[in-house]
C-alpha cells in the first residue's frame, strides 16, 4: 500500500474515532469540553462572585453601579497526553480485511482513552475532600435511601438550597451512581408520589419532575481493576452541579461546575510498526485534563444504601 492511500485510512480512522461514543460514558455532562490551541493553559477556579445576580438600575444622574471585585485563582498547568495502541500481526491483516480490523482496533484504542477519561472525572467528583462542609452529606442509618422512612425529595431539595446559597442558582445536572439508582427508582416516599394510573417504580423523567431537574443522567460504566475484578467507576452517591448549557460557545471563562480542556484536534489515530515490521500498531492520542473549576455549584450526597439495612426492620 501506498504512503498516500495509508495517510488516508489514519485520516478515516481518526474521523470514526472522533466521532466515537460509548453510552455508557456520562463524564461529559458534569465535564463539558472546551478546546485549547495549546498545551499551557490558564484555569480559573471560580467563586461567588462569578455566579451573582447584581443590581444594575440606575436612576437618572445617579452614580453606576459598581461590582466590588473578589478576585479569582488562577494557576497555569500543562494537559496531559494520553495515548493507547493495538497490536494487529500481518498475519491477521491477511486472514481479515484490513479496514475492518482496523476499526475496530479504533475503537478498542478510542474506548480505552475515554474510559480513563470517565475514570478520572469520576474520581474527582466523588472526593469528598473537594467539597466544602456545606456542599456533601454522609447518609446513614435510616435517612439512606433504601429505608421507607428516608426522603430523598427533602435531601435533593436541601441540596439545591445549599448550593443556590453560594452561587445563586440551581443545580441543573445530576449524575447517579447504579448502585444509587438501583434503590432510589424503588424508594417508598418517591413511588408514593406517583399516580395510581402510573408505573410504580420512578423513572428518569419522573425523577425530573418530583426534583425539578432538567438533566439527570445514570453512571454504569464498569472498569476492571488490577486483580481483574469489575468495579463500577460511579459508586453509591448522587451529584448535584451547575453546568452552564452553551453548547459550542462556551470558554473558559463561564463559570461552571467543572471543565475538561482539550487540546484542539488533538484526537488522531496513526499507526506505526517494529519487531520487523510483522506487527502494526493502531495508536489513538488525546492531549487533555478534568478539572474542578467551580466546587461550590456542587453538592455531594454519598451513602445512598445502608450496608446494614434489614427489611425486617423497616416500617411499612
Amino acid at each position: 500500500m501506498g504512503r498516500l492511500e495509508e495517510l488516508r485510512i489514519n485520516a478515516y480512522l481518526s474521523e470514526v474515532a472522533r466521532g466515537y461514543r460509548n453510552n455508557a460514558f456520562i463524564a461529559d455532562v458534569l465535564f463539558p469540553t472546551i478546546y485549547s490551541e495549546k498545551e499551557k493553559i490558564d484555569i480559573f477556579e471560580f467563586n461567588k462572585e462569578a455566579f451573582n445576580i447584581y443590581d444594575t438600575e440606575r436612576a437618572i444622574r445617579a452614580n453606576s453601579n459598581v461590582i466590588s471585585p473578589q478576585g479569582f485563582k488562577k494557576h497555569t498547568t500543562t494537559l496531559t497526553e494520553h495515548d493507547l495502541s493495538y497490536p494487529i500481526d500481518y498475519r491477521e491483516e491477511q486472514e481479515a480485511e484490513k479496514v475492518k480490523l482496523q476499526l475496530h482496533a479504533t475503537n478498542v484504542v478510542t474506548n480505552g482513552l475515554q474510559l480513563k477519561h470517565e475514570k478520572a472525572c469520576a474520581d474527582l467528583v466523588q472526593n469528598p475532600s473537594n467539597y466544602s462542609s456545606d456542599n456533601k452529606l454522609i447518609l446513614s442509618g435510616t435517612s439512606c435511601f433504601n429505608w421507607n422512612k428516608s426522603d430523598p425529595q427533602g435531601v435533593i431539595d436541601e441540596a439545591k438550597n445549599k448550593v443556590s446559597q453560594k452561587i445563586a442558582q440551581d443545580p441543573n445536572t445530576m449524575v447517579i451512581g447504579q448502585d444509587a439508582w438501583h434503590v432510589l427508582k424503588r424508594n417508598k416516599q418517591l413511588r408514593g408520589l406517583i399516580s395510581d394510573t402510573k408505573t410504580k417504580l420512578v423513572t428518569l423523567d419522573l425523577l425530573k419532575e418530583i426534583f425539578e431537574i432538567e438533566n439527570i443522567v445514570i453512571g454504569k460504566s464498569i472498569f476492571a481493576d488490577a486483580d481483574g475484578n469489575f468495579t463500577r467507576i460511579w459508586g453509591d452517591n448522587i451529584i448535584l452541579a451547575y453546568v452552564p448549557n452553551l453548547g459550542t460557545s462556551r470558554t473558559e471563562y463561564d463559570p461552571s461546575f467543572a471543565y475538561t480542556v482539550r487540546k484542539k484536534d488533538a484526537l488522531n489515530i496513526d499507526e506505526y510498526t517494529k519487531e520487523g515490521n510483522k506487527v502494526k500498531y493502531i495508536r489513538a492520542t488525546d492531549i487533555y485534563t478534568p478539572f474542578l473549576v467551580g466546587a461550590e455549584a456542587g453538592y455531594l450526597i454519598s451513602g445512598v444504601n445502608d450496608p446494614n439495612y434489614n427489611p425486617d426492620d423497616d416500617e411499612d
